[in-house]
Parts: C-alpha cells; structure tokens; sequence
C-alpha cells in the first residue's frame, strides 16, 4: 500500500501528518509527503525519514485583491505538479491535513478517484479542508465539536514520546537536560516554532519578577533577540533557546507553560497533563481561543487575550500560581484525559479502512 500525505507550512499541519505517517509506516506502508518550499516541511519530514515531494503553494487569501486573481492561474500550475507526483508514487490513499497544499491534492484525487483522507486540526476548520470534506466521507477532526461535513471526532495526531510521556518520571532528567535546578518551580515559555513577539517581550519583561519569586524559567523565543534579561547574581535559571526539539523534557521538566493555543500545544500540554496559560493568536478566525476551550471549561488552562498579556499580569496570576503545587496538582488533573492520545493509530485505521472502502 502507498499512501500520499499532504501538509505542510505550520507545525500545526506538519506534525501530526508526521505522527500518522510513522504508525502506517511501521505497518509497512510506502509513504510520499507532498508540500510546498516555504514550509516546516522542508526540513521536519527529511529528517524524519519520509520522501518529501514539493509542489507551488497556493494561498488562499482572506478578502478580495489582486492575490484572489492569482489563484486560479496558480492552483493550475499546483494541481498539475500534484499530478506528476501522483504519475510516479501511484498512491492508493491521499490524506490531507490542511493548508496550501492540500487543495490541489483533494482536487487530484477527486478527478482520479483516489480514495481520500481528510483530518481537520483546529476547532474551526480551514478553507482547504472544507473543500476537502465535500469529496470524502473519511474525514476526521481534532475537536468534538468542529462543524465540518462527514466528521468523526478522533484528536490530533501527536508523537509517540509525547503520547506517551510520564513527566514525573522524566523530570529529573528533563531539569538536568537545560541545565535547571531540581528544587524550583519550572515556567516554560513558548510562542511556538516562529515566536511571539508579545509573549516574548511580556515574559521577559517580567523576568525580575519571577527571579524574586525564585521561579526559573525555560524559555523557547523563536527569536531571540526579542527575550532581554539581566540576571543577577544568585538568580534562578532564565534559559533562553531559539526552539525546542525535545519538547517531551521541556514538558517534564515544566510546572507551568505559558503559550499560543494552536491544535498541537494545547492537544499535548493537555494530553501529558500540563496545566497551560493560553494566549490565542490575536489573528485569523479565532480557531485558538475555540482550541484552548474545553480545557479551559475543564479548568486544565487559563486563557488571556493577547492584548491583555502584560508583565502585570504574569505578577497577579502566572507567579501565585506557578508556586502553588495544589492548584497545579489539580489544574493537571483536568486536563489529563480530555483529549485522546491514540489519535495517531485512529487515523491510520481510517486510512485503511478508505483505501478497502
């Protein structure tokens, strides 16, 4: 069996493409990625081991203009490139997770009646899926409660070391790993693979504060160059990286994570039991603040508008609540369990079950 998987520019669709990809290969699946040259996918699904080939992206802009004229001549030139991969790889299933490049590869498989896959990340689904969902009846979402055609609620694909991850086991390891102490409450900090300029600036701006309340702080910036601190002597930690790789340590070695709420940070902080202080991205549809909901009502996570993320905030609420082990203790307790960690193996028996369909 060969299988087409289409995602790619966030990793927000590049991640579980990689999670779904690794379980139908284990069962002996041929695997061929399809993306575009401006993604996360140009580097992530090499060095995962997974073919990659890469067609022209097609944005899909918002509001009338002169790049709305655009796109009929550039999904041609995408949907013919998507063709001449298709020629070679002769797929048996197309699965799509979402953006640019998913759109001519739903159009392909459409025409030549390849059976098709479509999982929707966020809990307000994209253009490319909504198109995607009139041509399948295999579609499959992140959230209960995604208004998308012929859904079934499954989760997000995750890695296997977060799926499966026992924090207080690893969190020895994991402090030692960012050279952090084993006696202090641990804030981890993230605005994701491009960082947040707001998130950044805030928390470091605040850095002062946490020393003083002898919090240390793991802080993944994007760019660093926005993260300014002046560490005094006898300071905890304050540890600035431009990215993560092993976020499976960086949620064990946490007490707390301050972060956005895409599908793929709030899926595994809740899945591994992280209590989280969400703050949406301030742009698009609003699909983060819709992510961040049930774990939010579950009282697993805080959320706070991006716009009212200020250094004063993160003195009234992050720092009480990063040094109260009760409330965290209880905070991890609702949100573990509410999503499934199993979405991986779901969605792989979807495809399967398309390509006997």
């Amino acid at each position: 069996m060969r299988a087409l998987l289409a995602g790619g520019g966030t990793a927000g669709h590049t991640s579980p493409l990689l999670a779904t990809a690794a379980v139908l290969s284990e069962s002996g699946v041929e695997i061929t990625c399809l993306g575009t040259p401006r993604g996360l996918e140009v580097t992530l699904i090499p060095q995962a081991g997974f073919q990659l080939e890469l067609v022209p992206p097609v944005p899909l802009p918002r509001r009338p203009g002169k790049a709305m004229v655009q796109v009929p001549t550039k999904l041609r030139a995408a949907v013919r490139a998507t063709n001449e991969v298709v020629d070679r790889v002769r797929p048996d299933v197309i699965v799509g997770f979402g953006g640019y490049v998913s759109v001519p590869a739903y159009l392909v498989a459409r025409r030549r009646h390849i059976p098709l896959v479509v999982h929707e990340g966020n809990a307000i689904p994209g253009i490319a899926n909504k198109l995607g969902a009139r041509f399948t009846e295999h579609v499959a979402t992140s959230f209960p409660d995604t208004e998308l055609r012929h859904a079934r609620y499954i989760g997000l694909p995750i890695r296997r070391e977060i799926s499966g991850l026992d924090r207080a086991a690893l969190r020895s390891e994991a402090l030692a790993h960012f050279g952090l102490a084993a006696d202090r409450p641990t804030l981890l900090i993230t605005g994701g693979s491009q960082g947040a300029r707001r998130i950044n600036q805030t928390l470091s701006a605040a850095a002062r504060d946490l020393a003083e309340a002898g919090v240390q702080v793991l802080h993944a910036a994007g760019r660093p160059d926005e993260v300014t601190v002046h560490p005094r002597a006898g300071d905890p930690a304050y540890v600035v990286v431009p990215y993560i790789d092993r976020m499976d340590l960086a949620y064990a070695a946490a007490d707390l994570i301050v972060c956005r709420a895409g599908a793929n940070t709030v899926t595994e902080a809740a899945a591994v039991g992280l209590p989280a202080a969400f703050v949406p991205l301030p742009i698009g549809n609003g699909e983060q603040a819709h992510n961040a909901h049930a774990v939010v009502q579950a009282g697993g996570a805080l959320l706070i508008d991006d716009a009212a993320l200020t250094p004063a905030w993160i003195d009234n609420v992050v720092i009480p609540l990063v040094c109260h082990p009760g409330r965290l203790a209880a905070m991890s307790k609702a949100a573990a369990g509410l999503v499934p960690r199993n979405a991986d193996e779901l969605l792989a028996d979807m495809v399967r079950k398309a390509v006997r369909s």
